[in-house]
Protein backbone atom coordinates (compact mmCIF):
# COMPACT_ATOMS: atom_id res chain seq x y z
CA UNK A 1 0.00 0.00 0.00
CA UNK A 2 2.85 2.38 0.82
CA UNK A 3 4.27 1.98 -2.68
CA UNK A 4 0.86 2.76 -4.22
CA UNK A 5 0.50 5.86 -2.09
CA UNK A 6 3.96 7.00 -3.11
CA UNK A 7 3.16 6.73 -6.81
CA UNK A 8 0.04 8.87 -6.32
CA UNK A 9 1.82 11.69 -4.47
CA UNK A 10 1.21 15.14 -5.97
CA UNK A 11 4.75 16.21 -5.02
CA UNK A 12 8.07 14.36 -4.78
CA UNK A 13 8.46 12.30 -1.61
CA UNK A 14 11.54 12.83 0.54
CA UNK A 15 14.35 10.31 0.42
CA UNK A 16 13.89 7.45 2.88
CA UNK A 17 17.33 8.08 4.40
CA UNK A 18 16.52 11.61 5.62
CA UNK A 19 14.74 12.92 8.71
CA UNK A 20 11.09 13.89 8.26
CA UNK A 21 9.86 16.73 10.55
CA UNK A 22 6.40 16.41 12.08
CA UNK A 23 4.91 19.46 13.77
CA UNK A 24 2.93 18.72 16.95
CA UNK A 25 2.32 20.77 20.09
CA UNK A 26 1.88 19.53 23.66
CA UNK A 27 -1.93 19.58 23.46
CA UNK A 28 -1.96 17.41 20.33
CA UNK A 29 0.61 15.11 21.87
CA UNK A 30 -1.51 14.56 25.03
CA UNK A 31 -4.64 14.05 22.93
CA UNK A 32 -2.87 11.35 20.92
CA UNK A 33 -1.72 9.59 24.11
CA UNK A 34 1.93 9.79 23.12
CA UNK A 35 4.42 8.73 25.77
CA UNK A 36 8.17 9.33 25.62
CA UNK A 37 11.15 7.18 26.61
CA UNK A 38 14.82 8.06 26.81
CA UNK A 39 17.23 6.14 24.59
CA UNK A 40 19.83 3.92 26.28
CA UNK A 41 23.28 3.49 24.71
CA UNK A 42 24.47 -0.06 24.03
CA UNK A 43 27.86 -1.58 23.36
CA UNK A 44 28.85 -1.69 19.71
CA UNK A 45 28.68 -5.47 19.30
CA UNK A 46 25.30 -7.19 19.47
CA UNK A 47 24.06 -10.74 19.11
CA UNK A 48 20.85 -11.58 17.35
CA UNK A 49 19.34 -15.05 16.88
CA UNK A 50 17.84 -15.92 13.51
CA UNK A 51 16.23 -19.11 12.19
CA UNK A 52 17.89 -20.99 9.36
CA UNK A 53 18.05 -24.26 7.47
CA UNK A 54 21.18 -26.31 6.80
CA UNK A 55 21.67 -27.10 3.10
CA UNK A 56 24.35 -28.62 0.89
CA UNK A 57 26.03 -26.11 -1.46
CA UNK A 58 24.76 -26.87 -4.98
CA UNK A 59 28.26 -27.38 -6.37
CA UNK A 60 28.83 -30.18 -3.82
CA UNK A 61 25.70 -32.19 -4.68
CA UNK A 62 25.66 -34.73 -7.50
CA UNK A 63 22.77 -36.84 -8.74
CA UNK A 64 23.76 -40.30 -10.00
CA UNK A 65 21.47 -41.25 -12.89
CA UNK A 66 20.84 -44.54 -14.62
CA UNK A 67 23.19 -44.72 -17.64
CA UNK A 68 20.65 -46.89 -19.49
CA UNK A 69 17.14 -48.23 -19.13
CA UNK A 70 16.94 -51.52 -17.30
CA UNK A 71 16.25 -53.50 -14.14
CA UNK A 72 17.97 -52.67 -10.83
CA UNK A 73 19.54 -55.98 -9.78
CA UNK A 74 21.13 -54.78 -6.55
CA UNK A 75 21.64 -51.64 -4.47
CA UNK A 76 25.05 -51.85 -2.81
CA UNK A 77 24.88 -48.84 -0.46
CA UNK A 78 22.37 -47.32 1.93
CA UNK A 79 21.26 -43.80 2.86
CA UNK A 80 23.83 -41.74 4.81
CA UNK A 81 26.60 -44.17 3.87
CA UNK A 82 30.05 -42.77 3.09
CA UNK A 83 31.23 -43.69 -0.41
CA UNK A 84 34.43 -43.14 -2.38
CA UNK A 85 34.97 -42.24 -6.02
CA UNK A 86 34.71 -45.34 -8.21
CA UNK A 87 33.03 -47.47 -5.53
CA UNK A 88 30.25 -49.74 -6.90
CA UNK A 89 26.89 -48.56 -5.58
CA UNK A 90 24.39 -50.46 -7.78
CA UNK A 91 24.08 -53.12 -10.48
CA UNK A 92 21.79 -52.70 -13.46
CA UNK A 93 20.70 -55.29 -16.03
CA UNK A 94 19.98 -53.60 -19.36
CA UNK A 95 19.17 -54.70 -22.89
CA UNK A 96 20.67 -51.40 -24.02
CA UNK A 97 24.00 -52.56 -22.59
CA UNK A 98 23.80 -55.81 -24.54
CA UNK A 99 23.05 -53.94 -27.75
CA UNK A 100 25.93 -51.48 -27.27
CA UNK A 101 28.36 -54.35 -26.61
CA UNK A 102 27.15 -56.18 -29.72
CA UNK A 103 27.63 -53.15 -31.97
CA UNK A 104 31.04 -52.55 -30.36
CA UNK A 105 32.19 -56.08 -31.24
CA UNK A 106 30.94 -55.59 -34.81
CA UNK A 107 32.85 -52.31 -35.07
CA UNK A 108 35.95 -53.95 -33.59
CA UNK A 109 35.82 -56.77 -36.15
CA UNK A 110 35.24 -54.31 -39.01
CA UNK A 111 38.18 -52.16 -37.87
CA UNK A 112 40.52 -55.15 -37.69
CA UNK A 113 39.41 -56.35 -41.14
CA UNK A 114 39.86 -52.86 -42.60
CA UNK A 115 43.36 -52.68 -41.09
CA UNK A 116 44.32 -56.01 -42.66
CA UNK A 117 43.05 -54.84 -46.04
CA UNK A 118 45.01 -51.63 -45.74
CA UNK A 119 48.24 -53.49 -44.90
CA UNK A 120 47.72 -55.82 -47.87
CA UNK A 121 46.96 -52.99 -50.32
CA UNK A 122 49.94 -50.97 -49.08
CA UNK A 123 52.16 -53.96 -49.86
CA UNK A 124 50.55 -54.41 -53.28
CA UNK A 125 50.93 -50.69 -54.01
CA UNK A 126 54.66 -50.84 -53.19
CA UNK A 127 54.98 -53.73 -55.69
CA UNK A 128 52.98 -51.66 -58.21
CA UNK A 129 50.37 -54.39 -58.54
CA UNK A 130 47.36 -52.17 -57.78
CA UNK A 131 46.54 -48.60 -58.71
CA UNK A 132 47.03 -45.76 -56.20
CA UNK A 133 43.32 -45.00 -56.36
CA UNK A 134 42.49 -48.39 -54.82
CA UNK A 135 44.93 -47.72 -51.98
CA UNK A 136 43.28 -44.39 -51.27
CA UNK A 137 39.87 -46.06 -51.14
CA UNK A 138 41.12 -48.76 -48.76
CA UNK A 139 42.73 -46.16 -46.52
CA UNK A 140 39.47 -44.17 -46.36
CA UNK A 141 37.56 -47.34 -45.46
CA UNK A 142 40.00 -48.03 -42.64
CA UNK A 143 39.65 -44.48 -41.26
CA UNK A 144 35.87 -44.83 -41.32
CA UNK A 145 36.06 -48.18 -39.48
CA UNK A 146 38.44 -46.70 -36.90
CA UNK A 147 36.12 -43.73 -36.30
CA UNK A 148 33.12 -46.03 -35.90
CA UNK A 149 35.02 -48.13 -33.35
CA UNK A 150 35.93 -44.99 -31.37
CA UNK A 151 32.26 -44.01 -31.35
CA UNK A 152 31.24 -47.42 -30.00
CA UNK A 153 33.94 -47.20 -27.32
CA UNK A 154 32.56 -43.83 -26.29
CA UNK A 155 29.10 -45.36 -25.95
CA UNK A 156 30.52 -47.95 -23.55
CA UNK A 157 32.07 -45.13 -21.52
CA UNK A 158 28.79 -43.21 -21.43
CA UNK A 159 27.07 -46.31 -20.10
CA UNK A 160 29.59 -46.33 -17.26
CA UNK A 161 31.13 -49.67 -18.18
CA UNK A 162 34.13 -50.43 -16.00
CA UNK A 163 37.54 -50.51 -17.70
CA UNK A 164 38.06 -54.10 -16.63
CA UNK A 165 34.78 -55.19 -18.23
CA UNK A 166 35.63 -53.22 -21.39
CA UNK A 167 39.02 -54.96 -21.60
CA UNK A 168 37.39 -58.37 -21.14
CA UNK A 169 34.94 -57.53 -23.91
CA UNK A 170 37.74 -56.39 -26.22
CA UNK A 171 40.17 -59.26 -25.60
CA UNK A 172 37.88 -62.23 -24.88
CA UNK A 173 34.73 -61.13 -26.74
CA UNK A 174 32.82 -61.85 -23.50
CA UNK A 175 29.64 -59.78 -23.16
CA UNK A 176 28.82 -58.53 -19.65
CA UNK A 177 25.32 -59.36 -18.40
CA UNK A 178 24.96 -56.37 -16.09
CA UNK A 179 26.28 -52.86 -15.61
CA UNK A 180 27.94 -51.57 -12.45
CA UNK A 181 27.03 -48.02 -11.38
CA UNK A 182 29.88 -46.34 -9.48
CA UNK A 183 30.09 -43.34 -7.17
CA UNK A 184 31.31 -40.28 -9.13
CA UNK A 185 33.11 -38.73 -6.13
CA UNK A 186 33.85 -39.09 -2.45
CA UNK A 187 30.85 -38.15 -0.35
CA UNK A 188 27.76 -39.30 1.52
CA UNK A 189 24.65 -40.89 0.03
CA UNK A 190 21.96 -38.38 0.98
CA UNK A 191 19.09 -39.95 -0.92
CA UNK A 192 18.35 -43.40 -2.29
CA UNK A 193 15.67 -43.21 -4.99
CA UNK A 194 15.45 -46.83 -6.21
CA UNK A 195 15.12 -50.31 -4.77
CA UNK A 196 16.15 -53.76 -6.10
CA UNK A 197 13.77 -55.14 -8.70
CA UNK A 198 12.66 -51.73 -9.89
CA UNK A 199 12.73 -50.87 -13.58
CA UNK A 200 14.21 -47.48 -14.42
CA UNK A 201 14.42 -45.38 -17.54
CA UNK A 202 17.63 -44.01 -18.96
CA UNK A 203 18.82 -40.93 -16.99
CA UNK A 204 16.42 -41.67 -14.12
CA UNK A 205 17.92 -40.44 -10.81
CA UNK A 206 19.20 -43.28 -8.61
CA UNK A 207 21.21 -41.61 -5.81
CA UNK A 208 22.15 -38.19 -4.46
CA UNK A 209 25.79 -38.03 -3.35
CA UNK A 210 27.10 -34.95 -1.55
CA UNK A 211 30.22 -33.60 0.07
CA UNK A 212 29.28 -32.28 3.52
CA UNK A 213 32.19 -29.96 4.19
CA UNK A 214 31.62 -27.05 4.02
CA UNK A 215 27.86 -26.66 4.52
CA UNK A 216 25.56 -23.68 4.10
CA UNK A 217 22.94 -22.25 6.43
CA UNK A 218 20.19 -20.19 4.79
CA UNK A 219 19.18 -17.65 7.42
CA UNK A 220 15.81 -15.91 7.29
CA UNK A 221 16.55 -12.26 8.08
CA UNK A 222 13.62 -9.91 8.83
CA UNK A 223 13.66 -7.02 6.41
CA UNK A 224 14.20 -4.44 9.15
CA UNK A 225 17.39 -6.23 10.24
CA UNK A 226 18.82 -6.85 6.77
CA UNK A 227 20.89 -3.66 6.74
CA UNK A 228 22.79 -4.77 9.82
CA UNK A 229 24.08 -7.95 8.17
CA UNK A 230 26.75 -7.93 5.48
CA UNK A 231 29.25 -10.40 3.98
CA UNK A 232 31.84 -11.37 6.55
CA UNK A 233 29.45 -11.26 9.53
CA UNK A 234 30.35 -14.08 11.93
CA UNK A 235 27.71 -16.70 12.73
CA UNK A 236 27.65 -19.59 15.21
CA UNK A 237 25.09 -22.25 16.12
CA UNK A 238 24.55 -22.44 19.92
CA UNK A 239 24.94 -25.94 21.32
CA UNK A 240 27.26 -27.02 18.49
CA UNK A 241 30.80 -26.32 17.33
CA UNK A 242 29.57 -24.99 13.97
CA UNK A 243 30.91 -21.58 12.99
CA UNK A 244 30.99 -19.64 9.74
CA UNK A 245 30.37 -16.31 8.11
CA UNK A 246 27.84 -14.69 5.80
CA UNK A 247 28.95 -14.93 2.17
CA UNK A 248 26.00 -13.13 0.58
CA UNK A 249 22.69 -11.45 1.34
CA UNK A 250 19.71 -12.06 -0.93
CA UNK A 251 18.23 -9.23 -2.98
CA UNK A 252 14.69 -10.61 -3.18
CA UNK A 253 12.12 -10.60 -0.36
CA UNK A 254 9.90 -13.54 0.58
CA UNK A 255 6.36 -12.23 0.10
CA UNK A 256 4.93 -14.41 2.88
CA UNK A 257 7.48 -13.68 5.63
CA UNK A 258 8.91 -10.34 4.47
CA UNK A 259 12.41 -11.66 5.04
CA UNK A 260 15.55 -12.00 2.96
CA UNK A 261 17.93 -14.96 2.85
CA UNK A 262 21.47 -14.62 4.14
CA UNK A 263 23.74 -17.49 3.09
CA UNK A 264 26.26 -18.58 5.72
CA UNK A 265 29.17 -20.84 4.79
CA UNK A 266 30.04 -23.09 7.73
CA UNK A 267 33.68 -24.12 7.56
CA UNK A 268 34.15 -25.39 11.14
CA UNK A 269 32.08 -27.89 13.08
CA UNK A 270 30.15 -29.25 10.08
CA UNK A 271 30.05 -32.68 11.76
CA UNK A 272 27.50 -31.27 14.23
CA UNK A 273 25.07 -30.26 11.45
CA UNK A 274 22.86 -32.26 9.12
CA UNK A 275 21.39 -31.18 5.75
CA UNK A 276 17.76 -30.21 6.21
CA UNK A 277 18.26 -29.40 9.91
CA UNK A 278 16.46 -26.29 11.22
CA UNK A 279 18.72 -24.27 13.52
CA UNK A 280 18.72 -21.03 15.50
CA UNK A 281 21.94 -19.22 14.58
CA UNK A 282 23.61 -16.52 16.65
CA UNK A 283 24.73 -13.63 14.45
CA UNK A 284 27.45 -11.30 15.78
CA UNK A 285 26.82 -7.79 14.49
CA UNK A 286 30.02 -5.78 14.58
CA UNK A 287 30.11 -1.99 15.08
CA UNK A 288 30.10 0.06 11.88
CA UNK A 289 30.65 3.53 13.31
CA UNK A 290 26.96 4.27 13.93
CA UNK A 291 25.93 4.48 17.63
CA UNK A 292 23.82 1.66 18.97
CA UNK A 293 20.81 2.21 21.24
CA UNK A 294 18.22 0.24 23.19
CA UNK A 295 14.58 1.37 23.06
CA UNK A 296 11.35 0.06 24.57
CA UNK A 297 9.42 -2.39 22.41
CA UNK A 298 6.97 -0.57 20.14
CA UNK A 299 9.19 2.50 19.62
CA UNK A 300 10.17 1.41 16.08
CA UNK A 301 7.73 1.38 13.17
CA UNK A 302 8.04 0.11 9.62
CA UNK A 303 7.07 2.31 6.68
CA UNK A 304 8.14 2.80 3.04
CA UNK A 305 10.64 -0.06 3.27
CA UNK A 306 12.45 1.53 6.22
CA UNK A 307 12.41 1.37 10.04
CA UNK A 308 11.74 4.67 11.87
CA UNK A 309 11.72 6.19 15.34
CA UNK A 310 10.08 9.48 16.33
CA UNK A 311 12.51 11.77 18.17
CA UNK A 312 11.03 14.58 20.28
CA UNK A 313 11.95 18.16 19.26
CA UNK A 314 10.75 21.62 20.42
CA UNK A 315 8.48 21.82 17.35
CA UNK A 316 7.13 18.27 17.64
CA UNK A 317 8.95 15.20 16.37
CA UNK A 318 11.45 14.09 13.76
CA UNK A 319 10.87 10.75 12.05
CA UNK A 320 14.39 9.32 11.77
CA UNK A 321 15.36 6.22 9.76
CA UNK A 322 17.16 3.57 11.82
CA UNK A 323 18.64 0.11 11.39
CA UNK A 324 17.15 -2.61 13.62
CA UNK A 325 19.79 -4.86 15.17
CA UNK A 326 17.77 -7.17 17.43
CA UNK A 327 14.31 -7.46 18.92
CA UNK A 328 13.06 -9.07 22.11
CA UNK A 329 9.55 -8.82 23.61
CA UNK A 330 10.50 -5.90 25.86
CA UNK A 331 13.07 -3.94 23.83
CA UNK A 332 14.57 -3.24 20.43
CA UNK A 333 18.23 -2.57 19.63
CA UNK A 334 18.90 -0.12 16.80
CA UNK A 335 21.70 1.79 15.12
CA UNK A 336 20.97 5.45 14.45
CA UNK A 337 22.33 8.94 14.80
CA UNK A 338 20.87 9.71 18.24
CA UNK A 339 22.18 11.41 21.38
CA UNK A 340 21.96 10.19 25.00
CA UNK A 341 19.57 13.01 25.89
CA UNK A 342 17.14 12.20 23.06
CA UNK A 343 13.65 10.99 23.85
CA UNK A 344 11.54 8.97 21.46
CA UNK A 345 7.84 8.17 21.24
CA UNK A 346 7.22 4.77 22.79
CA UNK A 347 3.39 4.69 22.91
CA UNK A 348 0.56 6.32 21.02
CA UNK A 349 2.62 6.57 17.85
CA UNK A 350 -0.21 5.76 15.42
CA UNK A 351 -0.92 9.46 14.96
CA UNK A 352 2.78 10.06 14.20
CA UNK A 353 2.80 7.20 11.73
CA UNK A 354 -0.26 8.74 10.03
CA UNK A 355 1.61 12.04 9.70
CA UNK A 356 4.62 10.23 8.22
CA UNK A 357 2.36 8.42 5.77
CA UNK A 358 0.87 11.75 4.65
CA UNK A 359 4.31 13.14 3.94
CA UNK A 360 4.91 10.10 1.72
CA UNK A 361 1.76 10.66 -0.27
CA UNK A 362 -0.99 9.58 2.10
Amino acid sequence: MAALLLSAAPFPAPAAEKDVPIRMDERQMRAAGIELARVEPEAGTAQTVLPGTVVVPPQQLLVVAAPAAGLVEAVLVGPNEVVHAGQPIARLRSTDLLEVQRTYLQALAAEQLAEERLKRDEQLARERIIAERRLLTTRAEYEYARTTLAEREQMLTLLGMAEEDARTLREKRQIAASLTVSAPRDGVVLELRVSPGERVAASAPLFSVAQLDPLWINLQVPLQQARAIEPGTRVSVPGTTAMGEVIRLGRSVDAATQSVTATVEVGAGTDSLRPGQVVSASVALQPNGTPQWRLPAGSVVRHAGQSWVFVRTPEGFIARPVTVIAEVPSATSIRAGLAPEDRVASRGILSLLAELTEVYGG
